[in-house]
């Protein structure tokens, strides 16, 4: 008996688990968790970064050749280890406006509608999440578990695989993020909390306020009002840190910037990347953003376009969708007028590639509707 009691005491315990969820999407939650775990990694714990379910069309390669979300292999390259697909399992790209492939453990699995993905996969994927997180805890110290747009989506909570349900799965204590520069933070914080069930809402354990710029002081008062209203401290106000220069997981971080010049003039070169709906991998142009003599900006429509030095057609995860999208808001034309006006460099990569050339033969359908062809620019 003293034999078997002693084997288990010495029997590992899993990893520490930690969760960090937003109030809405782009409010910070990948670059708090990557802090986090950074200072954690720093103490000497072997931290590990995890998210079930991701969408994005900024894909990160892991070593043997696979595909996750962007922030885990950041957060993993922060925390000083090799990223893997068990940090992020399930990788939704979409392709259309209501469909995604859906790629599991970094390898294409299948392409399915929203209500295809809810309806048939989501009950599936528990087991799929779950042993990729336990291999995590058993490999590591502490696990960092990152949500996905809000916990309180009502709409979406009965198959969540990725906010509380998922927090509930691995018993995590969650830590919730807000932005301040958006506007509105208190009632973000305060209507998220009435949004979750009571067992939901008391695994929040601390509230984080992102992107603050100003005078502290002066928000103190609103945050001695939300602990006192709501019980749970504020751990953290971050500051607004507009040139950290991390890569962006998704075109969410675009919005807004469509036309928009450089804020710096007297630049030598002016790149117009055109931004369709579906565009991926725009992190690549994030090293022409960083040279000197260089403003990039994203164009959506031709009358934005004007006559710069190089127009980029990006990749895409739908070419022929896009390639209908240029044309209809008349880019053709537009880069026909530009290069006629003074343009020295029209490229395109992967899919802006293949819109450059004669023909798109598309005969099973596989970015259609229905096989087909279309004319290339």
């Amino acid at each position: 008996m003293e034999d078997q009691a002693a084997a288990t005491q010495r029997k590992p315990q899993p990893a520490a688990v930690l969760m960090i969820q937003g109030t809405a999407s782009d409010v910070g939650k990948s670059l708090v968790t990557a802090a986090i775990g950074r200072i954690m990694t720093r103490d000497g714990y072997r931290t590990a970064p995890f998210k079930s379910q991701n969408m994005a069309l900024n894909s990160y390669v892991t070593e043997d050749g696979r595909e996750i979300g962007r922030a885990q292999g950041m957060q993993a390259e922060a925390f000083g280890i090799t990223a893997t697909t068990d940090m992020n399992p399930i990788l939704l790209k979409p392709s259309g406006e209501m469909s995604a492939q859906i790629v599991v453990h970094g390898v294409p699995h299948t392409a399915l509608s929203a209500r295809e993905y809810r309806e048939k996969f989501l009950p599936e994927a528990k087991n799929t999440v779950m042993d990729a997180l336990g291999r995590l805890r058993a490999a590591y110290d502490i696990v960092l578990m990152e949500g996905a747009g809000s916990p309180a989506e009502i709409n979406l909570k009965a198959r969540d695989i990725v906010n509380m349900n998922l927090a509930g799965w691995a018993g995590a204590p969650v830590l919730l993020v807000a932005d301040i520069d958006r506007g509105g933070v208190f009632a973000f914080l305060v209507g998220t909390l009435e949004l979750l069930e009571p067992h939901e809402r008391a695994r929040v354990k601390g509230f984080i306020i992102n992107k603050f710029r100003g005078d502290l002081s002066l928000l103190q008062p609103g945050l001695d009002w939300l602990e006192q209203r709501t019980g749970i401290p504020v751990l953290g106000v971050l500051p607004f840190l507009p040139r950290l220069r991390i890569e962006a997981e998704d075109s969410v971080v675009l919005e807004g910037t469509s036309g928009r010049l450089h804020a710096e003039r007297g630049k030598e070169l002016d790149i117009a990347v055109i931004r369709y709906p579906r565009i991926s991998n725009f992190t690549d142009f994030d090293p022409l953003e960083d040279e000197p003599d260089t403003a990039v900006r994203y164009v959506s429509t031709a009358v934005e376009l004007g006559t710069p030095d190089v127009i980029i057609l990006p990749g895409t995860k739908n070419t022929a969708a896009d390639l209908d999208y240029l044309r209809e808001q008349g880019f053709p034309e537009a880069i026909a007028a530009a290069l006629n006006r003074g343009t020295r460099q029209l490229a395109g990569i992967c899919g802006g590639y293949q819109m450059l050339g004669l023909k798109l033969l598309d005969p099973h359908a596989v970015e259609s509707a229905e096989p087909g062809e279309r004319e290339g620019l």
